[in-house]
């Protein structure tokens, strides 16, 4: 069982999840310390029963902390979580600054959960986007060795936090009263609209949010060779990522051998009969942990090539469920726990 167990970012979206699974399923720690930036220090959270009050996020703040849980803005990680590594604990980081540092740990528990016992110091959780794309892949790269990817992802606008939900209903509730609205987390408007660009433009074309799905996919697959592209858009709804991939194999994986190597991946629920209309779509993941995959079809312009389509619950299994499951790992390992 774990001493101390620091918390960081627990008033956020992503943390509230996090702090209900970590109740929920019984993680094994004696305390637990829940830290904040300055602006959210002093609220109380309730946890196993008890009040907590929110400490205000200092250098110091990891001193007798052997896990550190963070989900922060990329600043925070980055200014922060070294001192929690100094301070001995093992930390699990939600943001995206540490995700391809050299000796950082990039995991999926479900893809390479070694990489995460391994580690020193920080592993992190992979982009909300990057990860059904890998979950999908990691068994038709293991039965038949991927080469090439096409990857476009639909995004969810809570994938943007708080005033990216804002900006839909209240951009949605304008649109339809026909008068004006002020966007403050998009720069298009995202009600009847979709926007092909997450992240701001590189001097290749490509997105930031492109690029990471290009990179670690690469990292957390261990295969540099992968060719992939990426269109990253978003589209207005409330909650869940979907992604579109068509993918080249060495040898043709036909969709009947695609589906049973699927539906034995850990992690993975295949949804998939056209003739009833049965696939995944993103109101039917919403609260849900695992990476949904339907429409498996050949692709009908290379005889190598399988097209699918994957949705998941950004909130979750994109972001708290995986870290929760890199400490529910790292427990198992250290101290023999079962959730």
């Amino acid at each position: 069982m774990f001493e101390l167990v620091g918390f960081v970012g627990a008033t956020g979206a992503v943390g509230r999840i996090m702090l209900e699974m970590l109740q929920t399923r019984k993680f094994p720690a004696k305390k637990f310390r829940f830290l904040a930036s300055a602006r959210s220090a002093g609220k109380t959270i309730r946890f196993n029963g008890v009040d907590y009050i929110v400490e205000e996020l200092t250098p110091e703040s990891f001193r007798g902390c052997d896990l550190v849980i963070a989900s922060t803005p990329d600043e925070t990680a980055r200014d922060f979580l070294p001192y929690a590594v100094q301070a001995g604990a093992t930390v699990i980081d939600e943001s995206g600054y540490w995700r391809m540092k050299p000796d950082v740990a990039l995991v999926i528990p479900e893809v390479n959960p070694q990489a995460a016992l391994d580690a020193q110091g920080i592993i992190a959780s992979p982009n909300c986007s990057a990860t059904p794309v890998v979950m999908a892949l990691k068994p038709l790269h293991d039965a038949a060795r991927v080469k090439r990817v096409v990857v476009t992802t639909f995004q969810a606008v809570s994938g943007a936090g708080l005033a990216g939900t804002v900006d839909l209903h209240e951009g949605t509730r304008a649109a339809l009263a026909n008068t004006p609205y002020k966007y403050e987390c998009f720069s298009h408007p995202i009600a009847f609209n979709a926007i092909p660009q997450i992240g701001g433009f590189k001097d290749n074309g490509y997105t930031s949010e492109e690029l990471k799905i290009v990179h670690e996919t690469r990292k957390i697959l261990g295969d540099d060779s992968l060719q992939i592209s990426a269109t990253c858009v978003r589209i207005p709804v409330a909650n869940g990522h979907s992604v579109s991939v068509t993918v080249e194999t060495e040898r043709p994986v036909s969709p009947e051998e695609a589906r049973a190597l699927f539906t034995s991946a850990p992690g993975l629920v295949v949804i998939d009969d056209t003739a009833t209309g049965q696939y995944p779509m993103p109101l039917d993941v919403t609260g849900k942990d695992e990476v949904f995959i339907g429409r498996i079809r050949k692709d009908l312009s290379h005889p190598n090539g399988l097209c699918f389509w994957a949705v998941l619950d950004n909130l979750r299994k994109g972001a708290a469920t995986n870290a929760v499951q890199i400490a529910e790992l790292i427990a198992k390992h250290r101290f023999g726990w079962q959730a």
